[in-house]
């Protein structure tokens, strides 16, 4: 009877220690092995703040998804969230401790292409997986693209190549000016819009320099208001770009000359204004409105879910945080294993419909080819009549992915500039 009394004890001492440890956080309700974690390394501060927020609320939409429908291999998603600041230092340092300390299979993130080379070279070296979430400087899936990165976006080059059209079929001839950050998604930004539309020559089509971040933009357009120019190019994103176009509206450049922002996402139009913004020519891979414009029923469902929570309309950065997340889980899923050289043949060459029509990620760079476009800002009445006032966007031209991106002959050649191997087996 004692030995009994005994055993008894025993069980209601081990319950009350198991409740006292899940209660003070000793144990969670979701054992460690029962839980993936995934990083997003994104700007929660600095210019690209609010590309990043996106990111984040979109990330965490997919997630809320993904676990009600079981997860990922039967494992619920925990998102572990580093803040990169948009400096490259420290987001390679946030991806070393989420791959050594947190033990992620995967990051994603970004909105500085500075940011997501190094996040991706960090990747590298641990063997593990790096999504460019926000990333069009050519590099990242060029020069420095390698077996452990892919990129959901589209490029600068996409972009460039989707502009050109209507740039040389309206301002062919005419005098450009270029404003551009000075890192390396304004270099190749602004290289590839020289290319596409023959502004090579720099004594006739000037250009200038800016530091990311900056806070006044007022001494460089003061210059392009010198040189008058026809077409007046701001190689500048997030917080810089605002800046800059309100300034260049409120010295009346808009007046005088046509103003292109070559990438743009809508809380950038936002933050700048709809005066500021109409007429103002740039570029997409996505835009809230293009899912019912075409009847794309996943993107029609990612927008209204996304509004039922956030009381917005998403902007393409959120798109394609949303869009990896998804991407991931089906790869893993099809792969049936978070081992990553066995993720990463899953998803070469796989093609797949995300928020709009068919989308691949391209074997050899692993680029996501796909549809881009090329819009202007409508009128300011007519973005105020949303409820949002973010209806912004008139397209004015659309190309498939296979003609805007960059060939395998030409990646190649780019490559062997740099010493780089042709092949990202190598």
């Amino acid at each position: 009877m004692k030995s009994n009394w005994n055993a008894v004890k025993i069980i209601f001492i081990t319950i009350f220690c198991v409740l006292s440890l899940f209660f003070t956080g000793g144990l969670s309700a979701t054992g460690a092995d029962e839980v993936v974690k995934i990083g997003l390394n994104y700007p929660e501060t600095g210019p690209y703040a609010k590309q990043g927020l996106d990111q984040r609320r979109a990330a965490e939409l997919a997630m809320e998804e993904i676990n009600s429908a079981g997860g990922i291999l039967g494992k619920k998603v925990q998102l572990v969230y580093r803040d990169t600041k948009s400096q490259p230092a420290v987001a390679k340092q946030n991806a070393i401790e989420l791959f050594d300390k947190e033990g992620v299979p995967m990051i994603f993130g970004g909105s500085s292409s500075a940011v997501a080379i190094a996040s991706g070279k960090v990747a590298k070296s641990k063997k593990k997986l790096f999504f460019a979430t926000l990333t069009y400087s050519t590099e990242t899936t060029g020069e420095e693209a390698h077996r452990y990165i892919f990129r959901e976006c589209y490029d600068s080059r996409m972009a460039a190549k989707v502009l050109s059209d209507y740039l040389k079929k309206n301002y062919g001839g005419k005098k450009y000016f270029y404003i551009t950050a000075d890192y390396t998604w304004g270099w190749t930004t602004e290289d590839a819009f020289r290319q596409y539309t023959d502004t090579l020559d720099k004594d006739r089509h000037k250009g200038m320099l800016t530091k990311l971040g900056a806070t006044d933009f007022k001494e460089v357009l003061t210059l392009a208001q010198e040189v008058n120019p026809d077409v007046l190019v701001l190689v500048l994103f997030g917080k810089d770009m605002e800046i800059g176009v309100k300034q260049a509206y409120a010295m009346g450049l808009k007046n005088k000359m046509q103003i292109v922002v070559p990438n743009m996402t809508i809380d950038m139009a936002e933050g700048a204004g709809p005066e500021a913004m109409e007429g103002v020519i740039s570029a997409t891979p996505w835009y809230w409105k293009l899912p019912f414009e075409e009847n794309y029923s996943k993107g029609i469902a990612f927008v209204d879910d996304f509004e039922a929570k956030y009381n917005r309309y998403p902007s393409t950065s959120g798109a394609s945080a949303y869009v990896i997340m998804r991407e991931y889980k089906d790869a893993v899923e099809r792969a049936k294993t978070f081992d990553t050289m066995a993720v990463i043949k899953a998803l070469e060459g796989h093609k797949y419909t995300g928020l709009k029509d068919e989308q691949y990620w391209r074997r050899w760079d692993h680029q996501s080819v796909q549809t881009v476009f090329a819009i202007k800002c409508k009128k300011a009445a007519d973005v105020k009549k949303d409820k949002y006032h973010l209806d912004f966007y008139e397209v004015i031209n659309k190309m498939k992915g296979e003609e805007a991106a960059i060939t395998q002959a030409e990646w190649s050649a780019m490559r062997t500039k740099v010493d780089a191997p042709t092949t990202l087996d190598e």
